[in-house]
């Protein structure tokens, strides 16, 4: 689909250690800044236990998970909207992303530098808001101008939008982002286009100690404070952890692992499923006995359109859809006897496709 998260944070505080427990694609993570200077890009699967199950049931030949596309953008620091470090690189990769992944340090260790000197997950968080906010104000100051200059023939909808933007303008001078501020419809189109950095989704991630990982630490109670009223979800992972078990190759030694360390899964798999709900993405499947497969959509999606995601002929010919619910299928065993059971709904083409819908397309080219 075409869809990419950017992990983003200052120089040093685990974004491409994150990057390579994601991906296991081993990309530099080194103790000084700018380790990362041209952005890694990697594939990751999107773990899902719903396939699994159905993989149980049916006992495909191959088994295929969905994946997103995942970004690890050089560090940014101060001055990063007047080109400071890597700054104008930086900006340019987070335009390229539809949502962020903004790693904090939430651990000391004399062993890891940090730019700036000193552990304070709230304060990096600020440097970062505030170098995106200046590149934002940039854009919304250029864009004003031409508003102001077509609302000069007294055309209802251009004084509108000088309106719209005066008001955005006002609340981002105020150290707020373009996320946080409160639109209607037709000014959310308007601000859409302007393709404003701090107005792109965020999920933040805690990179803790070993110790931390389960209940937090002084840093992460400080932290979840600041971003209280941001309704953005928060992650506690410690990128050291993530590192170890990446290395382990036995799943049985992973779990092992897991165990020892209080925890159920891996911390990358819950990253990864918020990246995915983040990015406003839903999985069906498909079951049969060559495969069982999962398929993203955006949330909203009509039946013809998600028919497309597999093939464009699919969504071209379009007949019928015929859809068994995951807990439906689960509940009864298999297609079959769904069928017996009178279980299967036959939708049409305004049917929006449901999370976990097991679907089967009809068509003719």
């Amino acid at each position: 689909m075409g869809l990419k998260c950017g992990i983003v944070g200052l120089p040093n505080v685990g974004k491409s250690t994150l990057f390579n427990a994601l991906t296991s694609a081993k990309a530099l993570a080194a103790n000084y800044p700018f380790a990362t200077k041209e952005p890694n890009i990697g594939m990751i699967t999107v773990p899902d236990p719903r396939l699994e199950k159905l993989a149980d049931l049916v006992n495909p030949q191959k088994i295929l998970p969905t994946m997103i596309e995942i970004v690890d953008i050089a560090g940014l620091i101060k001055g990063a909207s007047q080109g400071e470090g890597l700054g104008n690189q930086f900006l340019a990769n987070i335009r390229e992303v539809d949502a962020i992944i903004h790693v904090v340090r939430c651990f000391d260790d004399d062993n890891v530098v940090h730019v700036d000197g000193s552990v304070d997950p709230v304060r990096d968080k600020e440097i970062i808001d505030t170098e995106l906010l200046f590149k934002d104000l940039e854009t919304l100051e250029k864009r004003l101008e031409k508003l102001k200059k077509a609302a000069k023939t007294g055309e209802k909808e251009a004084l509108k939008a000088v309106a719209t933007a005066e008001r955005l303008q006002a609340h981002m001078e105020a150290s707020k982002t373009v996320r946080s501020f409160d639109m209607n419809d037709d000014e959310a189109v308007l601000i859409k286009d302007m393709m404003f950095l701090t107005a792109k989704p965020i999920l933040y991630v805690c990179n803790v100690d070993e110790e931390s990982v389960n209940d937090g630490n002084a840093y992460t109670t400080a932290f979840k404070a600041a971003v209280a009223d941001e309704n953005a979800e928060v992650i506690l992972i410690s990128a050291g952890i993530e590192a170890d078990i990446v290395e382990l190759d036995d799943m049985e030694e992973r779990m092992e692992f897991l165990e020892d360390m209080g925890l159920s899964e891996p911390g990358v798999n819950r990253v990864i499923r918020a990246s995915y709900k983040l990015l406003n993405l839903i999985t069906y499947f498909t079951a049969g006995e060559k495969e069982v497969r999962a398929w993203t959509i955006k949330v909203g999606t009509k039946a013809p359109q998600a028919a497309g995601v597999i093939h464009t002929d699919f969504e071209k010919g379009f007949i019928r859809a015929e859809v068994i619910k995951y807990d439906v299928y689960t509940e009864y065993g298999s297609e079959a006897a769904v069928k017996d059971a009178g279980k299967m709904g036959v939708e049409g083409k305004e049917y929006v496709v449901g999370d976990g819908d097991v679907m089967h397309f009809r068509f003719n080219v």
